[in-house]
């Protein structure tokens, strides 16, 4: 829920969060479908989640009550959009996203179109309402609504080849875009170097974005890369302590090796023996 329609017109607490350089997880939510997932998060100590509709098949209708339970919870919800799929960023924000991010852009024309979207004119272009759930769809004035939610709404635009590295600084600086992000998985595919997160061109496409965000006062984060000494070496360049900490599908096939390894061992332990930690319940 926003905090107040003045507070939430004048600043954004996420944002805030970051720049003051506290540590905020966000969980990636692709295969899960109900409420249950962003009650999980919040008690694990997550602060935001991201719904993905780039990597999954999730219905819209569900990504929205997912933004709207998270927002109701105290989380951030996030939907990554379809790649050049525009024409949804303003269903998901109607529906109770506070963030959206846009995968795969390469130029400062694209990141603009996307920013416009989140945007309600004369910033933007986003379609005219007056209830959302961030206001207990109660109808709201345009005078009210419109700042609020512009204040409230966080782009993110997702950098991840190398087109994108070298449009970094013209995507930095436009009004509607708070944040730049390197999706790593991609850019060290497009690299020729899929999975090598070591590799030195990350770490100069890294300090590239973290200077331009850095010029134009805007947020980098680094997302894909689960090595910590590697996290830690990028976060130096100026890199925001926003991280993906793992993804609904990940952390259930972690889980689920987890047990059944422990009954695997159970089994194949002498008679009478308990495995490590007990076969769980």
């Amino acid at each position: 829920m926003l905090d107040g329609q003045a507070s939430a017109a004048s600043r954004n607490p996420f944002l805030d969060r970051l720049r003051a350089g506290e540590l905020t997880l966000m969980l990636g939510i692709r295969s899960s479908r109900t409420g249950d997932v962003v009650r999980i998060a919040r008690e694990a100590g997550y602060h935001a989640v991201m719904i993905d509709l780039e990597h999954s098949a999730m219905p819209l209708d569900v990504a929205a009550q997912l933004c709207a339970i998270a927002g109701d919870l105290g989380l951030t919800p996030f939907a990554r959009v379809p790649e050049r799929e525009y024409g949804v960023i303003g269903r998901l924000l109607d529906c109770g996203a506070q963030g959206i991010i846009a995968p795969r852009i390469d130029t400062a024309d694209q990141a603009r179109i996307v920013s416009r979207a989140c945007r309600f004119p004369p910033r933007g272009q986003r379609s005219q309402l007056a209830t959302v759930p961030q206001f207990g769809m109660r109808p709201t004035p345009a005078a009210t609504l419109n700042p609020a939610l512009d204040s409230a709404t966080i782009v993110q635009i997702l950098i991840e080849t190398p087109a994108g590295v070298a449009s970094a600084d013209a995507i930095a600086q436009l009004d509607g875009v708070d944040m730049l992000a390197i999706g790593a998985n991609d850019l060290t595919a497009e690299l020729g170097v899929p999975g090598r997160y070591d590799d030195p061109r990350v770490r100069d496409a890294v300090a590239t974005a973290a200077q331009a965000c850095q010029r134009h006062g805007k947020l980098l984060m680094v997302g894909g890369i689960a090595d910590l000494d590697i996290l830690e070496d990028l976060t130096s360049l100026g890199v925001c302590p926003l991280q993906l900490a793992g993804t609904d599908t990940d952390l259930l096939f972690t889980g689920a090796a987890a047990r059944a390894g422990k009954f695997r061992e159970w089994r194949s332990a002498p008679a009478g023996a308990a495995p490590a930690g007990g076969a769980g319940r």
